[in-house]
């Protein structure tokens, strides 16, 4: 029981210097402009966490195609 305790604790921690590292980034900034690339950015530089201060800069692009006429 206290393995999934501690390693609970590793990923809520984790996660938390991930939503450091993309708050000092400015990703969090309202620009009014949000895309599919934006999002995506934050999420995987959250996911990334610590990595981010060892020099990981995760990007993401998404090309969402425009409905036919």
């Amino acid at each position: 029981m206290r393995a999934g305790s501690i390693g609970g604790i590793i990923v809520v921690l984790w996660l938390v210097l991930g939503a450091v590292a993309a708050f000092e980034r400015g990703y969090f900034k309202d620009t009014g402009d949000t895309s599919c690339a934006e999002a995506g950015t934050v999420m995987v530089t959250v996911v990334a966490g610590p990595l981010n201060w060892l020099g990981v800069n995760p990007k993401l692009t998404c090309d969402i195609p425009e409905p036919s006429k």
